[in-house]
């Protein structure tokens, strides 16, 4: 029997690997956001290294890191100087006003495929917000339609603990219809019995569904970009970066 334990945890040790600090634009977006907030809460911080650097860096405030997979936390637990929680946003429901920044890297807000599973997080979200903290997060720019490229973007291969070589191998499900983009990543290694294959499904809204959700939860919209270099949002922009905070 396949022991699915195992396989999350070998994937989590090889995660920042193949999501390096110098290959990812967001976590040099979201940094100083870090730095300049007391408290913060990561909601699906994985293995937790934007929170990670934010300690070393010298940030001597609460920082908490959220996240539903074992596997991840196991790696982020690492660090004692930071708290790790596991679940999803309803295991911080009740910590009402307790964060000057909220944030979602990865993409991780696009995990959040159905109506009612958005709406639950971005309550939370709201709750637990200070009366004038904010709430950073990106989701891809659907018309871009960036998943046409993930065969190449996201196919790759890097060296685990042990030197041995673990290739990934990104397919997008096709067709592409809706909203909605599902997708695997196959990970193999030749000292592996059996290949590793992570399922994914993401979900992508335009800025004005972005927008009417983030109205139900009591959020607005103070700033976007278009990318990490913080240019302007336009039709052709890779991302929807988005700064939000409680209504008046």
């Amino acid at each position: 029997m396949v022991d699915r334990a195992f396989g999350e945890a070998r994937l989590a040790a090889v995660y920042d690997r193949f999501n390096s600090w110098e290959g990812r634009g967001d976590f040099t977006f979201y940094l100083p956001l870090v730095m300049g907030a007391r408290s913060v809460l990561d909601v699906g911080c994985g293995t937790g290294e934007l929170l990670r650097r934010a300690r070393r860096d010298g940030h001597t405030g609460r920082l908490c890191g959220l996240d539903p997979a074992a596997a991840m936390l196991e790696v982020a637990r690492g660090h004692k100087d930071i708290e790790w929680v596991l679940g999803d946003a309803e295991a911080v429901r009740g910590w009402v006003r307790q964060f000057e920044l909220v944030v979602m890297t990865g993409h991780a807000f696009q995990q959040l495929v159905g109506d009612d599973e958005l709406r639950s997080m971005l309550a939370v979200v709201a709750s637990v917000l200070t009366e004038d903290g904010r709430f950073a997060f990106e989701t891809r720019n659907p018309l871009v339609r960036e998943w046409e490229t993930w065969d190449r973007r996201y196919s790759d291969v890097v060296t685990d603990d042990d030197g041995a070589l673990v290739h990934c191998v990104c397919r997008v499900t096709e067709p592409v219809a809706g909203d909605l983009v599902s997708f695997t990543h196959t990970f193999t290694c030749d000292r592996w019995e059996q290949p590793e294959v992570s399922h994914s499904t993401l979900r992508f809204l335009d800025q004005n569904g972005l927008a009417a959700f983030l109205s139900e939860a009591g959020l607005v919209v103070a700033e976007q970009f278009g990318d990490w270099d913080r240019g302007r949002l336009t039709a052709s922009s890779p991302e929807i970066i988005t700064l939000a905070r409680r209504g008046g």
